[in-house]
């Protein structure tokens, strides 16, 4: 347990406050539409299509990097699994978002990656892919659709799964290596993030 004060974090790592949200019943969606030349899909996704919208989504901007973690059969067993549900928008037949839906564990669901590239942002994508999510996870027989979020990750996505309808119930304090350090990512890549090394 962490005593109150400041705690020094080691060279070589990121430290992040990570808030875990909940939703125990189905949140009111707002009926929108996507701007023109935008699609919705499900994907099949293969190893170097999820890692590339994952990078583009969430790894150069927002330092994603658990995925990338991740050997070829380690990730394909995920992506493979009939309980995991991928779906992405495109535009003028480029995939710009990724939403990952996992069913595994009976009863709830896991928002377990969600978010658009910037070419998407403020385009109300994002509250239409949120839709989506909202109605294929309650479409399920579940009681609880989760999802957790981090300082080190847009600072708009807090407030936005909270208005969503996602509530807070926990928070923690997570320190991992730093993905920049251990070459998992380019060194440009989370530039709000500091990158201290050993």
């Amino acid at each position: 347990m962490l005593s109150n004060g400041f705690h020094d974090i080691p060279p070589g790592k990121v430290a992040m406050i990570v808030t875990y949200l909940e939703m125990t019943s189905k949140a009111v969606t707002m009926d929108i539409t996507l701007p023109d030349g935008v699609s919705f899909r499900r994907v099949t996704p293969d190893l170097a299509w999820y890692r590339n919208i994952f990078t583009r989504v969430g790894a150069l901007d927002w330092l994603w990097y658990g995925r990338l973690m991740l050997n070829d059969v380690e990730l394909g067993s995920i992506l493979n699994d009939p309980k995991v549900e991928v779906f992405t928008l495109s535009r003028d037949g480029q995939d710009e978002a990724l939403l990952e839906l996992d069913f595994r564990s009976e009863g709830s669901c896991e928002l377990a990656y969600f978010g658009v590239t910037g070419s998407l942002i403020g385009t109300g994508s994002g509250r239409y892919l949120m839709n989506e999510a909202i109605t294929r996870a309650w479409a399920q027989p579940i009681s609880r659709f989760h999802v957790h979020t981090c300082t080190i990750d847009s600072p708009q996505a807090l407030n936005f799964y909270r208005r969503s309808g996602f509530t807070p119930v926990r928070q923690a304090v997570e320190i991992d290596e730093d993905p920049r350090v251990i070459d998992i990512l380019p060194e440009h890549a989370g530039p709000n993030v500091p990158i201290l090394r050993p």
